[in-house]
């Protein structure tokens, strides 16, 4: 009798066993699935989100990539930037001594320019930024003065809006500063146009532009080869020029692929 009851009891013992593995493995087996069904999903969504931008990119890549011109420099350089900036009445522009204006609505500028000083607003922050030392650049944050340990970052900030969006505004008179080197470039359309690259200063010194100009010599474009693009020779119009009250004449609206950029309520003033 108690043979019987061991043996009964082993079998129990099996059987319990056996049915614990297959519920194990079904448990399993039903993890590894969903774990793959939730891989598929991540798998599906990246690929959904990130093909049409790789085909985009690849489309606009081969569509606008455009390798740099070759030009001389000299004389016929020389003279095609010379007669851009009398276009555009660069007198009025030096003797203008405070710019105003507002980059892609969130940048804003105040820009005294003869004192060397811009005040730069963004967000919460007002950067008074010297242009000559920018160690010597005060920082609000909510209209306090700032003098926090991030207080050099945000001068660097300032500092970094106002080399781009001032570009933006008055690139056109920068052609014979210090660094600059002028080309002379005849185009595919047989018409004549200006290579600009810039040596040094500003924060990617190397950057290149193709200036387009109509027949007083007036910008209506540009094409740029600059670091920060991954397609190079795409161009920007340079266009809704206005003249200021001081007569500098600067631009209201850019317009790059299928993006505008609106520079806001320009200000041009002799103080």
């Amino acid at each position: 009798m108690s043979k019987f009851l061991i043996n009964r009891f082993d079998f129990l013992v099996r059987f319990v066993s056996r049915q614990n593995k297959q519920r194990l493995k079904s448990n399993y087996m039903a993890k590894t699935s969903q774990t793959k069904r939730i891989l598929k999903i991540i798998g599906g969504l990246i690929i959904f989100f990130t093909l049409p931008t790789l085909l985009l990119f690849g489309f606009m890549y081969f569509k606008y990539n455009t390798p740099l011109p070759t030009g001389t420099q000299g004389v016929k350089a020389d003279q095609l930037a010379s007669k851009m900036l009398s276009a555009l009445n660069e007198t009025a522009y030096l003797n203008t001594d405070y710019i105003e204006w507002t980059f892609k609505g969130k940048h804003h500028y105040k820009w005294y320019k003869a004192k060397k000083s811009c005040d730069v607003s963004w967000d919460d922050f007002t950067v008074i930024l010297d242009l000559e030392n920018h160690d010597n650049s005060k920082v609000f944050v909510a209209g306090q003065d700032y003098n926090g340990i991030e207080k050099h970052d945000y001068i660097l900030k300032a500092e970094g809006y106002f080399n781009n969006d001032s570009f933006w505004l008055v690139a056109p008179y920068k052609v014979f500063d210090s660094g600059v080197e002028r080309r002379f470039v005849k185009t595919e359309a047989h018409k004549d146009a200006l290579l600009v690259t810039y040596t040094t200063g500003g924060n990617t010194p190397g950057d290149s532009y193709l200036w387009h100009l109509d027949a007083t010599g007036k910008p209506t474009s540009f094409q740029m080869w600059v670091e920060i693009l991954p397609i190079d020779g795409l161009e920007a119009t340079w266009e809704h020029w206005i003249t200021t009250e001081s007569g500098a004449q600067l631009p209201s609206f850019h317009k790059l692929l299928f993006f505008g950029l609106d520079m806001g309520a320009v200000k041009g003033l002799q103080l």
